[in-house]
């Protein structure tokens, strides 16, 4: 009977994903959920958004766009014919066929998992589910938590997991603004724990993106995620170290990764920077390392690779503190423009960015400081608060000529590199953003 019973509820739930009279519900309405509501609504899907902050709730229903590579039109266009719903009520999700959780899953002081806006969403939908829901999480975590974490809190419902209520887990695989790929067209990687839910999950997907890749659990889910991010980490912290390296030698190094990456196999080019930024790189490896050692396993090779990338900052400031010496100026009388905020270019996302790191190590040093970002305005960093130093509106020419150095710490396509060059007195280019200006060549250090 209980196998009939669950048969049916996974069996409606297939109906309605085939009919298109689902509704999916997205918890996070941010750089991941936001998207992924987009791509639910476009495949014909009625899309109820949560989210705790209710000024993006309002945004949203309004018809305003919070996340600068997603137009205000994109949410008009989500919000016709009724399709779209923003709430911050978790009651609405009693109404809902499936659930997605897409919520921030940071490090505390001590860079260990914060898992408060996971347990706390788990907590909100628990008296509001139904027989036949899937929950999906979607928030990159540790292997387990899934199961650690969610489960037992979901449990809570009286629903039997895998028999009344199905739940997976899914790595989000965002990366905002670039433009060679969309949300659908990325491969998703699902995972479950038992037949009706990894049916329940694969089944859903499916009808959302371009391909599925099914493994067999939400713990080789979580950990597909995490080796993904980590792969990116600790090769940008070999090319960190290099490019230390480099600047003793007298090298390029971004020259040599040039010349490296024309080999047609068995390399691929990273590239280095003033440190890591995004939701995800500079935080999985201490997520891994963290869950590590409840299995008496040190992951040494990961960690030497976070203490490389986390101490990029300082040899940043340390790198303008030596060039300003060279100039006779010290760095507490210094005069400093820094250009970018974001953690990477043409976006606004100013998550774990080292710019922000680099900003208020410069600020500890007494240096006066100015700074823009064509993408980014009035941030406030949730670890630091507000930012030091004074924000530009638009970078003027005095803005330009009256600094000491300029330093390049996000390399937007909106920046003319070749006027930065021209009127500024020095730049400190950490990126190799002005590789191709040809003219001044002598104002600029590579750092």
């Amino acid at each position: 009977m209980i196998a009939e019973v669950s048969c049916s509820h996974l069996d409606r739930l297939i109906e309605k994903i085939e009919s298109r009279s689902l509704t999916a519900s997205i918890v996070g309405l941010g750089y991941v959920g936001l998207p992924l509501a987009q791509l639910f609504r476009s495949r014909g899907f009625k899309v109820l958004g949560l989210d705790i902050d209710r000024s993006k709730t309002q945004k949203l229903m309004s018809g305003e766009s919070y996340i600068g590579h997603i137009p205000a039109l994109a949410i008009h266009d989500m919000l016709a014919q009724d399709r779209f719903i923003a709430t911050s009520d978790f009651s609405s999700v009693a109404t809902a066929d499936t659930v997605s959780i897409c919520v921030p899953t940071p490090l505390d002081k001590f860079k260990q998992p914060d898992l408060t806006a996971v347990r706390d969403t788990a907590e909100h939908l628990a008296p509001y589910l139904h027989p036949g829901q899937l929950i999906v999480l979607e928030s990159t975590t540790y292997p387990g938590t899934t199961t650690e974490v969610v489960v037992p809190i979901l449990q809570r419902s009286g629903l039997k997991i895998g028999e009344e209520l199905f739940v997976g887990y899914s790595p989000e695989r965002e990366d905002p603004a670039n433009p060679r790929f969309t949300a659908k067209t990325i491969p998703k990687v699902v995972g479950a724990n038992d037949p009706m839910s990894r049916h329940a999950i694969e089944a859903f997907y499916s009808a959302m993106f371009d391909q599925i890749v099914p493994v067999s659990s939400c713990e080789a889910a979580e950990m597909s995620k995490i080796l993904e991010n980590i792969y990116r980490c600790v090769n940008i912290a070999l090319v960190n170290e290099l490019k230390l390296l480099c600047q003793r030698m007298g090298l390029n190094i971004w020259e040599i990764v040039e010349a490296a990456k024309t080999k047609p196999f068995g390399f691929q080019a990273f590239f280095p920077g003033p440190g890591l930024g995004g939701h995800c790189i500079p935080i999985d490896p201490f997520y891994l390392s963290w869950k590590a050692r409840e299995f008496d396993f040190t992951t040494r090779f990961i960690e030497l690779a976070g203490e490389i990338n986390t101490n990029m900052p300082y040899e940043i400031v340390s790198r303008v503190a030596q060039h300003l010496n060279a100039r006779g100026i010290s760095l507490n009388s210094a005069r400093l423009l820094v250009l970018g905020l974001a953690y990477k270019k043409n976006v606004d996302d100013c998550r774990e960015s080292p710019s922000i790191k680099i900003l208020n190590l410069l600020a500890s040093q007494s240096a006066s400081i100015s700074y823009f970002d064509p993408h980014v305005s009035g941030y406030v960093s949730h670890r630091y608060g507000r930012l030091p130093g004074v924000e530009l509106k638009e970078l003027s020419d005095d803005a330009l000529q009256s600094a000491n150095v300029t330093l390049i710490l996000t390399d937007h396509d909106a920046f003319d590199f070749e006027r930065i060059v021209r009127l500024s007195q020095a730049v400190i280019d950490t990126r190799n953003a002005t590789q191709n200006v040809t003219a001044n060549r002598e104002k600029i250090v590579l750092a």
